[in-house]
């Protein structure tokens, strides 16, 4: 199963790059057809994974995507899973 992976440690506190973070990744899952992308806010405050979820409920987001997991025994990690439709290549 293919994977992405986005760790956001090193942009935590630039608002306007995570944003775009998070498209670029999503983007790049529909794109090659990825099945899941690792989503790393850190565990911290949890506000930056609040901020991951909002971005992620956010309606033209949300159709994008089949649905999110989050880990367990990771509070600091999320799982976004993409259902890519038969003979959908770019």
């Amino acid at each position: 199963m293919a994977k992405l992976v986005l760790d956001l440690h090193d942009i935590y506190n630039r608002s306007g790059e995570i944003d775009r973070a998070l498209r670029e990744v999503i983007d790049e899952a529909i794109a090659k057809r990825i099945d899941v992308v690792e989503i790393i806010p850190g565990k911290g405050s949890g506000q930056l994974k609040k901020r991951v979820l909002r971005f992620l409920q956010q309606k033209e987001i949300k159709a994008l995507y089949h649905r999110i997991d989050k880990d367990s025994k990771n509070f600091g990690r999320l799982f976004v899973h993409f259902k890519h439709k038969r003979g959908q290549k770019k």
